[in-house]
């Protein structure tokens, strides 16, 4: 095996070459098309700098009566819903309320984000094999390429700030939201598909009035994992200007503060928790509902 290893010196600079070129024409497109980027991004940040304000400036009784709402709504739980005004309250009384407002606000747009494009995609991978095809190994490369990696070119389009770490949030969160809603309508019953066609449904009335409400759950289980990957990216995303939990982790890491950077992780892993059974229960629900509509 040593000749496979051993490349003549030509290859070796060819393949130089070929690293040059395309790093050359990265930083060309960039400074050639990085301002229209800049500015077709414009509407997202002045939407998400106005959100991350209005949870920061809202008064936090009226935030947390919000939560603790939709928490009761989602879950019908009281249990859940004292231990997440219990862990709102300990997240204020460690001082750690305006990071997990920005940290809520980033990850309910990424979330908002990642369902408004991961949904269609999953519906149009569900109607389609070929797009099915060409769609996944897509995926597969956002959820195995190291986050790093794909910081490079967004921070090289649009440097440091919050959008930058927003795309970054969402390339890192939409798959499982695609694969769930391509699952989710693929194993709706073929003979309930057949007894919508005998009624003499079209393609769109089978979707939305059969498909997508029996395929809810699962797509459910994908929005929960793509909040549960959205968190886990604040930190990375801190990195490149993102305010919020993670910034405080990052100089904990920086400075050796194991203290604040055991609060804040807690406080991150706390929102994971909350948003994990929420959404659970509402997943269980919702599967229970449909178990009796088939009964």
């Amino acid at each position: 095996m040593d000749w496979f290893f051993n490349f003549p010196d030509m290859s070796r600079s060819d393949l130089r070459e070929f690293k040059k070129t395309v790093d050359f024409a990265f930083t060309d497109f960039s400074r050639t098309y990085g301002q229209g980027i800049e500015e077709f991004f414009e509407p997202l940040l002045m939407f998400l700098v106005w959100f991350e304000k209005l949870f920061i400036n809202t008064p936090w009784p009226v935030i947390i009566f919000s939560i603790l709402l939709l928490s009761w709504i989602g879950s019908r739980s009281i249990l859940i819903v004292v231990g997440t005004f219990l862990s709102f309250m300990l997240i204020g009384y460690f001082g750690m309320w305006e990071d997990t407002m920005s940290t809520l606000a980033i990850i309910l747009v990424a979330t908002f984000l990642c369902i408004a494009i991961g949904i269609p995609l999953g519906i149009a991978m569900a109607r389609s094999n070929k797009v099915q095809a060409a769609i996944v190994p897509i995926l597969d490369v956002m959820q195995t390429i190291p986050s790093f990696v794909y910081l490079i070119p967004v921070v090289m389009l649009l440097g440091i700030g919050k959008v930058p770490g927003l795309i970054a949030v969402c390339i890192y969160a939409i798959p499982p939201i695609v694969r769930l809603t391509n699952l989710g309508i693929r194993l709706v019953d073929k003979d309930v598909l057949e007894a919508a066609d005998s009624f003499g449904a079209n393609y769109w009335q089978k979707l939305f009035g059969v498909q997508m409400p029996l395929a809810l759950p699962t797509i459910f289980a994908g929005v929960n994992q793509t909040i549960m990957m959205a968190l886990a990216m604040v930190v990375i995303a801190s990195m490149i200007g993102v305010k919020g939990l993670g910034l405080p982790v990052l100089r904990a890491i920086s400075n050796q503060y194991l203290a604040l950077g055991l609060m804040n992780g807690l406080a991150i892993v706390i929102l994971a928790i909350i948003f994990d059974r929420v959404t659970q229960k509402f997943g269980l629900r919702m599967q229970k509902y449909r178990n009796e509509g088939k009964d």
